[in-house]
């Protein structure tokens, strides 16, 4: 694995404590320029995470929490009345961080929810008719309870479609708890090493989108999204925003393993992060108990994996 990216990972995981590959993923989300949604149950380490890897990569961190009455202008900014201007002067939102998280999205109103459409998608935001620009780069961690948790409002698809990667966390097991127990015993405060800097993540990124792409993976991704669209079982098909990320989360696997061009390889470990969550599966298939993480597996496994790259 690239020199770089091991020591961001070993710097988070010395304050996120992890039993899955999470850090790996959400570094992969960040040098892909790619969004990421965490839904798991309280107290696992979400905020911990992301400020973990706002320190280690030196990006300014943010916190929103969302409630049921926080309104865009809380989040976006507005306009206010100076006095002694005789003006109106833009005041920024929360939302005007390098790295946000944006903590239990899915408890505030479709209203507020549909301010970030905005800035996770051209990385700006548009007040009274006046576009400001966000600090770049930008990286959204969202969180959310999961749907049956009282005072939660659905994500809408085309939110959901804008998050690049989607993953949980999931409760530590036993030898895991008593790290956590045996790190945070004495504080709370314990900090992740600064590995790298704002320009080095905006130079990583633009080296990953320079990582070759062969036509062929372009056909690899364009069959798996396909296919997603022509099942009974699902409602809702992939987008071809799914395919751009998908080519962007292999991009960045390739870089993270040290290669300048994506092999199927790449493309299989994206697949089972980037694409569940944007699928909307038929009310037959719910009420059979299938996930959508078992219909993309069926579908990469029924893909034919191209060769002679």
């Amino acid at each position: 694995m690239d020199e770089k990216i091991t020591r961001l990972i070993n710097s988070i995981s010395q304050v996120f404590i992890e039993d899955e590959p999470v850090c790996e993923n959400c570094i992969l989300a960040l040098i892909s320029g790619l969004h990421v949604l965490i839904e798991d149950f309280p107290g696992v380490g979400k905020t911990t995470l992301a400020r973990a890897i706002a320190e280690a990569s030196g990006l300014d961190f943010g916190r929103i929490q969302f409630t049921p009455d926080i309104l865009p202008g809380d989040v976006l900014g507005m306009n206010m009345w100076i006095s002694g201007k005789n003006d109106f002067v833009f005041r920024e939102g929360q939302l005007h961080h390098q790295i946000i998280i944006a903590d239990e999205l899915n408890r505030a109103s479709p209203r507020t929810q549909s301010a970030f459409l905005e800035a996770m998608q051209e990385e700006r935001i548009t007040v009274d008719g006046v576009t400001h620009l966000l600090p770049t780069p930008f990286f959204v961690i969202a969180t959310q309870n999961p749907e049956n948790y009282s005072g939660t409002f659905p994500l809408p698809e085309a939110q959901l479609d804008r998050f690049g990667i989607s993953l949980s966390i999931n409760y530590p097991n036993i030898d895991s708890e008593v790290r956590i127990l045996n790190t945070f015993s004495e504080s709370n405060l314990i900090k992740a090493e600064k590995i790298t800097s704002a320009d080095e993540i905006i130079s990583i990124r633009e080296s990953v989108r320079k990582i070759s792409v062969s036509q062929k993976i372009f056909y690899f991704i364009a069959e798996m999204v396909s296919k997603s669209r022509s099942r009974t079982d699902v409602k809702l098909g992939l987008s071809p925003r799914s395919s751009l990320h998908l080519l962007y989360a292999s991009q960045g696997r390739a870089f993270m393993e040290g290669r300048d061009f994506v092999i199927p390889e790449d493309v299989i470990y994206a697949a089972p992060i980037v694409l569940p969550h944007r699928l909307v599966l038929s009310p037959d298939a719910r009420f059979s108990g299938i996930t959508p993480k078992k219909i993309i597996s069926e579908i990469v496994s029924s893909v034919k994996i191209p060769t002679g790259l």
